[in-house]
């Protein structure tokens, strides 16, 4: 039965299409050397986690992939070629909408067998979606350059980024998340949207945009009272695990003080650049812009669409399948006079949360990947071969909490707590139980901002502000302490125990 779902599952490809496995050459596909270098010469593993981020008005794609230093970096920007509906979140099955919000991305949604390509499934309707009664199903990233719903890319790109997904849960990743928004979240651009009834919801997702941006860490989403919340933890570092219901009440929860200060700081001078923006008459953006989707100015260039009117009053560009224009796999964003694509060119300085960052156990190195000869179908099969049962499909997602390593002290007086030991506790962050390497303590982020104390604020909870201060965090020991869990990620990047497996979904296929 377990079978017979997974390979249910595999079957269906981007926007809702079918196909047969002819073979696995397109999903076994390598890094394209150039891709391989960039890795390399930005401190970065190929087997390191990755994370998505989709913006729909520049019409760009970006994948971040961790760095030695335990933080996400940029690894690439693709164009989208193409994608349908209009700024918003996906509402109802047959609105080609393009979904907004956050979503996981598992093995099981990696689509190797797609017709447009290759596709990874975006896990639409996801806690939030269903909280909302939203429908619709099968949103997809993929390639063909084809959109109703989906994130539409080249062959080339999605090969890359299919790649990269691959080899990072052949590294350890349990799922990489997907943050999809309708612009880039700067002050100028919630300025120029902020007629659209749509704004309670992306000042929400904004929130989560801006955890990520000032930590340069993967955010613990949940959900409850039928809105995200973000690297929600237990009070006073209780290891008892949280509940969340989507539609159900919160649970107190507080926000480690370091993030929620940058974060809140990060907030006041987005704010302040928002009132200046609307008190000088910023021109608003129409609330529908009349059409459907869009398509970055590169490949416009070279796949010479024609726009037509469709049968709901849109403009709508239409490639025709004939010309010979290239598809291009990369092309640096280049923002229009009238929208900022970029939130370094136009925020203040981001205040980086104050937060010693967990180090990665050492990754497969390049020329360490799986014999090639085998088929992604085994190569997967081997990594998760073990019978498991299938991962929940819960509407939330609740980390559990490991008991932390103590670190080695380095004189006989017993050490203070670190930051990144109490922030690890607190937020418990996804991770395995597999035994974990010691790596190097990496120092605090250098950029961190001063703060005096009256401009420190309390920590958030759900229910009421936190009774006191937490004592000013102290500098890393200089004793190596045991790597702790981050993000989604397996401690030591050993193989996933008794997750799904790829082999019973594969199998039919043999």
């Amino acid at each position: 039965m377990l079978s017979a779902a997974l390979l249910g599952a595999v079957t269906v490809s981007g926007c809702k299409t079918e196909g047969n496995f002819p073979s696995a050459a397109k999903a076994n596909a390598p890094i394209p050397p150039k891709l391989l270098a960039d890795i390399a010469e930005k401190n970065m593993d190929v087997s390191s986690p990755i994370l998505v981020r989709v913006f729909k008005s520049e019409s760009e794609l970006e994948v971040w992939k961790k760095d030695r230093n335990g933080q996400f970096a940029l690894l690439k920007t693709y164009p989208i070629c193409k994608w349908s509906g209009d700024l918003g979140p996906k509402i109802k099955e047959g609105d080609r909408q393009a979904p907004e919000g956050f979503y996981d991305i598992t093995p099981g949604q990696m689509n190797p067998n797609s017709q447009f390509y290759l596709a990874f499934n975006m896990g639409y309707p996801n806690a939030f979606d269903r909280a909302h009664d939203r429908t619709g199903a099968h949103l997809m990233v993929h390639g063909d350059c084809s959109s109703r719903g989906c994130y539409a890319m080249s062959n080339e790109q999605i090969s890359e980024i299919f790649a990269l997904g691959r080899e990072s849960f052949f590294g350890g990743q349990k799922s990489f998340q997907v943050q999809a928004y309708p612009f880039r979240m700067t002050a100028a651009n919630m300025a120029k949207h902020r007629n659209n009834p749509n704004m309670p919801f992306w000042r929400m997702l904004k929130e989560g945009n801006d955890h990520f941006e000032v930590t340069r860490l993967e955010p613990k989403v949940d959900v409850c009272e039928k809105r995200y919340v973000f690297n929600a933890a237990a009070p006073g570092g209780n290891f008892s695990p949280m509940s969340f219901s989507p539609r159900g009440r919160c649970p107190v929860y507080e926000v480690p003080r370091e993030i929620a200060e940058a974060v809140q700081s990060k907030q006041r001078n987005d704010e302040l650049q928002f009132a200046q923006l609307a008190a000088r008459n910023t021109p608003t953006a129409p609330i529908k812009s009349g059409r459907d989707g869009g398509m970055h100015p590169t490949f416009i260039a070279k796949l010479r669409p024609h726009e037509i009117i469709d049968e709901r009053g849109n403009a709508k560009l239409i490639v025709d399948p004939n010309n010979p224009g290239p598809m291009v796999a990369f092309s640096a964003s280049s923002p229009s006079e009238d929208e900022v694509t970029n939130s370094a060119a136009v925020s203040a300085p981001v205040q980086t949360a104050d937060v010693p960052l967990p180090r990665n156990a050492p990754q497969t190195k390049i020329g360490m990947r799986p014999a090639p000869e085998l088929t992604f179908a085994e190569k997967i099969g081997n990594f998760f071969r073990g019978g498991s049962r299938e991962p929940e499909a819960a509407s939330t997602r609740v980390a559990s909490v490991q008991p932390m390593a103590p670190a080695t002290p380095a004189a006989p007086a017993p050490q203070r707590e670190t930051v990144r030991t109490k922030v690890s506790r607190m937020i418990g962050l996804r991770g395995s139980s597999e035994k974990q390497a010691e790596v190097p303590t990496r120092a605090a982020p250098s950029a961190s901002a001063s703060r005096t104390p009256s401009e420190t604020p309390k920590m958030k909870t759900a229910a009421a502000p936190a009774a006191g201060e937490a004592p000013a965090p102290q500098p890393a020991p200089t004793a190596t302490p045991a790597s702790q869990p981050t993000g989604s990620v397996m401690s030591g990047s050993q193989p996933i125990p008794q997750a799904s497996s790829f082999e019973s979904r594969f199998g039919a296929f043999r």
